[in-house]
């Protein structure tokens, strides 16, 4: 009879856990139906069309359970951070467009890094002194220094949905590669915030956090390079595709995702651990697999990738109505909704205070004669709003700072989780609503890049003029030659070392690791 009891309370517990998994799983069918549907509205993509949909899900389970909750699933960091963010963020680097990534690499690291670490301090600096004086109390420094990185990390998926690569190649690619880049930052520089001793910040301790933080960003990308060039390696030398197909794909995946976790296991950024090996693998290894292999793959890493985001923002639609966290929340309304409109203001002065100069300083380092600028103000405009909205990762890291395992006692940290998941709901509905016909009026027919020249771009007379070293040469001329070089990138830096690294790749790397050699013309 003991037994008998034990086997129905396990199918009890199971039942319990399938139903939930059950209908969300079913919402975000729906989520999928429903975002096809809106694929040509003008207002809303299929961000906003999952968080409207887990909004309203999320008000018809506290309707059932009678105000109690709005939840199927509980959210948790590790949730987040372990099985759906390693997807999303490595089909970003296996479908990245290399050519117009690595052309605008300097320009993108600006944006994605530097300004990153502007918009962090702005909001830190600024929470810190608004926040006391509008009755928000309670938080440390250690809390503050967290609330800059958790509200700099933005969500570009709005505008990327509206972007077309083909038609817009330099600002999708701008837009794309900041993206990816400044999550990674974000998680980077939060990451070291734990690890400095807050109660003695000077200079040394701010020399500490930068220190800590490029070595984490090196040794990150320098392991997601390492496991893209190891997995390339393989599948040319073993060609695995002799017996099945599906071992290239399983090689490929599981590759990427054991580089994530060692990288979580080393305490280093799995975002930039992967997302370089999606670049190094689509670089190399793609080129490696058979033809049926090739089509296969990109269509199963988009679609791990597009259901873990719509997961994503249907959570973060049904968190919205979590009554547990209002209830818990024992700041005033007015306070709590001050404290969110200051928040949003020094999101739109961090992401100015961002965008604009170190635009103008891209400009100046890609400078070309006769031409006009690589970024207009138009562009500007449109990379500074796409920079707006807050997503996943901010949600996440929220979590992470302010609960234990997704629950949290404390009122101050349950108003700054609420303020996060507001902050969310308000950027991505406001501005994502505004998305469209804002693109649509800054680039009316969507022709803006066919006059404008790109970064890298140049003709294959330059190509052969440029100046290179040889051995056969005296060292007279290859002192010359470096002389002219060193000019040429003190000149046009980004084309010079762009060229330099195409023709390091055809000569070293491509004849080890695999993939067709670039034409000099092209990249």
């Amino acid at each position: 009879m003991g037994m008998f009891e034990f086997i129905r309370n396990l199918a009890d517990q199971q039942h319990e856990r399938v139903v939930p998994i059950s209908v969300f799983v079913a919402i975000l069918c729906l989520c999928l139906v429903i975002g096809h549907l809106l694929e040509d509205n003008r207002w809303v993509n299929e961000s906003i069309a999952a968080i409207l949909i887990g909004c309203i899900a999320g008000a018809v389970i506290l309707f059932l359970s009678k105000g109690k909750s709005s939840h199927i699933l509980r959210f948790s960091e590790e949730l987040f951070f372990i099985y759906l963010l390693p997807p999303i963020i490595f089909n970003a680097g296996f479908q990245v467009k290399k050519k117009q990534f690595f052309q605008n690499f300097i320009t993108i690291m600006l944006f994605g890094v530097i300004g990153v670490f502007i918009s962090a301090s702005i909001i830190t600096v600024g929470s810190w002194w608004l926040f006391p004086k509008l009755g928000f109390v309670g938080l440390t420094a250690r809390d503050y220094l967290a609330v800059g990185t958790i509200f700099s990390s933005t969500d570009t998926v709005c505008t990327l949905q509206v972007l077309h690569q083909d038609e817009t190649p330099i600002l999708y690619s701008l837009v794309f590669g900041e993206g990816v880049v400044n999550d990674a930052t974000s998680v980077v520089l939060f990451n070291a915030i734990q690890k400095i001793d807050v109660t003695r910040v000077n200079s040394r301790t701010i020399l500490q956090l930068i220190g800590d933080f490029f070595y984490l960003f090196s040794t990150s990308t320098a392991l997601g390079v390492t496991f893209g060039l190891v997995t390339a390696y393989s599948l040319k030398t073993l060609y695995f595709g002799r017996h099945s197909t599906v071992r290239e794909l399983a090689i490929m995946v599981l590759m990427a995702y054991l580089s994530y976790m060692l990288a979580e296991l080393l305490e280093l950024s799995g975002i930039l651990t992967v997302f370089f090996c999606g670049i190094l693998m689509s670089h190399y290894a793609w080129h490696n697999v058979t033809e049926s292999s090739r089509i296969t793959t990109r269509h199963i890493f988009a679609m791990m990738s597009f259901v873990a985001e719509t997961f994503i923002f249907l959570y973060v639609g049904m968190d919205a109505l979590d009554m547990e966290k209002w209830k818990m929340t024992r700041v005033s309304f007015g306070t709590l909704m001050s404290s969110f409109g200051s928040i949003v203001l020094l999101i739109l002065l961090g992401r100015a205070a961002s965008v604009f100069p170190l635009s103008a300083f891209s400009n100046y380092m890609n400078r070309r004669p006769q031409r006009s600028p690589s970024l207009t103000f138009k562009h500007q405009v449109i990379i500074w709003w796409a920079g707006l909205m807050r997503g996943a990762v901010s949600i996440a890291l929220a979590f992470k700072q302010f609960t234990y395992s997704g629950v949290t006692w404390d009122p101050v940290n349950a108003a700054m989780i609420t303020n996060t998941i507001i902050v969310v709901l308000f950027t991505t509905l406001v501005f994502g609503f505004l998305t469209k016909p804002l693109i649509y009026y800054m680039l009316p027919h969507r022709v803006i890049d066919k006059n404008d020249s790109s970064v890298g771009s140049k003709s294959p007379k330059e190509d052969m003029a440029l100046p290179l070293l040889s051995f056969e040469e005296s060292v007279s001329t290859n002192i010359l030659r470096a002389k002219d070089s060193l000019t040429m990138l003190i000149e046009r830096p980004v084309y010079t070392v762009h060229f330099y690294w195409r023709k390091f790749d055809d000569t070293y790397m491509r004849p080890i690791f695999g993939g067709p050699l670039s034409s000099p013309p092209e990249c």
